[in-house]
């Protein structure tokens, strides 16, 4: 039997005989690795060790001291699960298992549960764990897969698809159960430290909402009870974040299944916290040369067509008839701009040129990936597109970065680079992409950036540089992306006369501060926990009469602060309760008046740390507010 060449990490080579497991690899290597090994990661695929290498592949070896090592012990963890919830629960059909970031889900059909349930189905796992069962790779024939589950569906269908062709096919098995899996797994129950599980949820099968809808039971798994602890304390401190519970103490939004799911509702509040920030994107669009434009919400599908949209996104469109001509409410902004842009004669001189909008999009997200603000039907973008020559390239991403991360240091936000190359489903020719790529490469490299790569995680007419920003507990969300494109340009033909007096084609940047108003908005709430700042805040300030006798001049120092979004609390209530409320609404400033600030012309200032001092002028608090509020400080500053 012929070699085959395995590259390691550190790019060396071994020949190794054609069929030899990932464990034979680790053995070759040393006798200490084979003993460690767990799993292998196989040209980038987390497998088991003893999947057999039948051509040049790169490997690294999996031990317990390898970041992939929770994913298999998570792995593991999904199927203790799946045994205890059999054991209680005989007539639940098992669907799939995998791990994820977090922990790992698993689907099911065929039985009713609900949160209650988790707990004896956990006291369950506890018991399995603690029993140590050996887990163990086996093979089957396909004949006898299909006929331990000539009651299950979905088994069966998954040996007809992503198993089609195999025989035999790998089983996993531990004490009395069993599951179909290509793994990999630890060695036993007993390795995992630390299990818990998390929530239910509905899923569809497949994913899609015309299969039928399983129950998706969520739990986590660590090496220790310690990790564990730590992790559900994180966990329910986000919890207390979490933008949907916050927006309903706040009065921010609502998402309402009579208007329709995945469409929300902005309320007063909210809506005063998207103001400031699209005034704040206005003023650095301004401040940089966009122009303001505006674009309806859905054109004729013929425009979708021959930007690329039509063929790629498709079936995220919401379509409809009008006077038999098929119109689609806009997934994107950028067609309509580039029309804008193709509506007039271009000299090189002109460029670029820059345009801007507030653009609302619409894009047919399936029910169950709905969640929040984080994932909606309809959302707005702070949209952008530049039309450049060839040689501005490089200026202008560089300026957007620039000030992409500038809006990052003014909401306390971290930042992480990515650089998204072309996916599987894309427009435009090899060449075209590699020079798109290769110039947003050279301008990360160029500025001293740190970045991963995402290979093919580009848009569908371009790559793109993503930012990601880490909040307040670690976690990290998808933000604004800068894309070039080629492709566009070409496809609606657009032009400028250059100084040569031909015809040349513009590149198209896509590129948004904020991403998505709402899952901007998401990340701040959660980030901020509510206490936004003062530049941000629904309402700035809220004045306190100490009895109905101090209305009149709290309503007089109201109008002293005229331009901030400032209240007079006239509920009759003592002022003690009134503090209260105003913690419990996370107001940055409580003003509290009463007949010895009248009689001086003063007032009393209060913030959300408790911090307060008597005597303040109006005159010094205006000042200040006016102060913390241009320059966008994060905290309340005026008690420090």
């Amino acid at each position: 039997m012929s070699d085959v060449v395995v590259t390691l990490p550190d790019g060396s080579e071994l020949d190794v005989e054609r069929g030899s497991t990932v464990e034979d690899v680790a053995y070759e290597i040393g006798p200490g690795l084979g003993r460690d090994t767990v799993a292998g990661v196989v040209d980038g695929d987390l497998v088991d060790k003893a999947q057999p290498l039948l051509s040049d592949v790169e490997i690294e070896i999996v031990t317990d001291q390898s970041d992939e090592y929770l994913d298999v012990l998570r792995h593991s963890a999904a199927h203790v699960f799946a045994q205890a919830l059999t054991r209680l629960y005989p007539e639940a059909k098992l669907t799939i298992g995998p791990w994820t970031d977090e922990g790992f889900y698993y689907d099911i059909a065929n039985v009713d549960l609900d949160e209650e349930d988790l707990e004896a189905i956990e006291d369950e796992a506890e018991s399995i764990i603690e029993a140590d069962l050996a887990i163990e790779r086996t093979e089957w024939s396909r004949e006898e897969a299909f006929d331990a589950y000539d009651d299950n569906p979905f088994k069966r269908e998954i040996l007809d698809t992503e198993v089609a062709g195999e025989d035999p096919v790998s089983v996993y098995e531990q004490g009395d159960f069993y599951d179909l899996c290509r793994g990999p797994h630890v060695d036993s129950t007993g390795e995992i430290g630390g299990f818990a599980l998390l929530e239910i949820s509905a899923a569809y099968w497949r994913g899609d909402e015309d299969n039928e809808t399983l129950t998706r039971v969520y739990g986590t798994a660590f090496e220790s009870e310690g990790e564990l602890d730590d992790y559900l304390e994180r966990r329910a401190e986000a919890a207390e974040r979490d933008h949907r519970k916050i927006g309903r103490e706040m009065d921010l939004f609502s998402i309402s299944e009579t208007a329709g799911p995945g469409l929300p509702l902005y309320h007063p509040n909210g809506k005063r916290v998207l103001d400031s920030l699209s005034e704040y994107a206005r003023s650095l669009n301004l401040d940089a040369g966009y122009e303001p434009v505006e674009t309806p919400h859905l054109f004729r599908t013929e425009l979708w067509k021959q930007s690329g949209h039509y063929d790629n996104y498709v079936d995220d469109m919401f379509l409809l008839d009008v006077d038999d001509e098929e119109y689609g409410l806009k997934p994107m902004n950028c067609p309509g701009h580039a029309m804008i842009f193709e509506d007039q004669s271009w000299s090189y001189r002109d460029l670029p040129v820059r345009y801007f909008e507030d653009g609302t999009v619409y894009r047919k997200e399936q029910r169950g990936e709905l969640s929040g603000l984080s994932r909606t039907w309809s959302f707005t973008i702070d949209d952008g597109h530049l039309f450049v020559r060839p040689d501005q390239i490089a200026a202008e991403i560089e300026t957007i970065m620039e000030t992409i991360f500038e809006v990052m240091e003014v909401v306390d936000l971290d930042a992480e680079l990515a650089l998204a190359t072309r996916p599987e489903k894309s427009v435009g020719s090899d060449e075209l992409w590699n020079q798109a790529e290769s110039q947003l490469r050279d301008v990360l490299d160029e500025g001293g950036y740190d970045y991963e790569v995402e290979e093919g995680d580009g848009a569908f007419y371009g790559p793109k540089i993503d930012f990601s920003f880490g909040d307040a507990l670690g976690r990290v969300w998808d933000g604004p992306t800068v894309q070039l494109d080629f492709n566009m340009p070409e496809r609606l033909d657009l032009q400028y006369t250059g100084e040569d007096n031909e015809t040349h084609r513009p590149v198209m940047i896509h590129r948004a501060l904020y991403g998505s108003y709402g899952r901007f908005f998401m990340v701040l709430i959660e980030h901020f926990n509510g206490n936004f700042p003062l530049w941000l805040a629904p309402e700035q300030v809220r004045i306190l009469p100490v009895s109905d006798d101090n209305i009149e001049y709290a309503e007089s120092v109201a109008d002293e602060l005229d331009g901030f979004r400032t209240s007079v609390e006239t509920r009759s209530w003592t002022v003690g309760r009134k503090i209260r409320a105003g913690h419990d609404d996370r107001l940055p400033y409580m003003l509290i008046v009463g007949g010895t600030e009248e009689e001086a012309g003063t007032v009393s200032v209060r913030d959300r740390e408790e911090r307060e001092q008597d005597g303040v002028s109006i005159e010094d608090f205006r000042a200040h507010l006016e102060a913390e509020r241009d320059e966008k400080r994060t905290t309340p500053d005026f008690l420090d």
